[in-house]
């Protein structure tokens, strides 16, 4: 059976995108964008949304920096309002129960999984006890009056276990963590 990473970047003030900012908020490094290119992962496998993506399928259209080395990689897109050809290259569009999709291509899949982004489908992944790992870069900006999507809203209560930290171009910080969802707070 093969893993699943939820994978997301965010400010610092827990949005994952914000209006009229670019890709990666304009602050990437050469460091982040190196380890992006040369990851073991960096050809596994996306899940993502329609949101998402609409968005990242924008960028690379757009022929925004660091997206480029997203078109050879297989796409997962669950979306019940996208339709068929998906325009960006080995996009695959399920409409079906995206829980039950993803649980059948951990068990068939060749590679681990990830996803990008895609805050909806990620919660309810993580609430299906499908999430292995749990992957956060944080931005170092705070897009207050921009910010959208709100990435934790809705979550259930978490814990979270650390088990990788890092620095990209002294701003990006990476944080992995293994991640046990809560039937209750600790202290109830």
């Amino acid at each position: 059976m093969q893993t699943l990473k939820i994978d997301f970047i965010t400010s610092l003030d827990g949005y994952g995108a914000a209006a009229g900012w670019p890709g990666l908020w304009g602050v990437w490094g050469k460091e982040y964008l190196d380890w992006l290119a040369t990851s073991p992962e960096k050809d596994d496998p996306l899940l993502m949304g329609a949101t998402t993506y609409r968005l990242m399928s924008s960028f690379t259209a757009e022929g925004e920096r660091g997206t480029e080395a997203l078109d050879g990689i297989p796409k997962y897109v669950f979306s019940s309002t996208l339709d068929e050809p998906l325009a960006w290259a080995n996009s695959t569009l399920v409409s079906t129960d995206a829980v039950e999709h993803v649980r059948r291509l951990k068990e068939e899949s060749d590679r681990p999984l990830r996803t990008l982004g895609s805050v909806a489908l990620c919660r309810s992944l993580l609430l299906a006890g499908l999430v292995d790992r749990y992957r956060v870069c944080i931005f170092p900006v705070i897009t207050g009056a921009t910010g959208q999507e709100r990435i934790y809203d809705g979550y259930p209560d978490v814990r979270l276990e650390l088990v990788e930290a890092r620095t990209f171009d002294k701003a990006v910080q990476l944080l992995e963590y293994v991640p046990t969802v809560l039937e209750e707070p600790p202290g109830a």
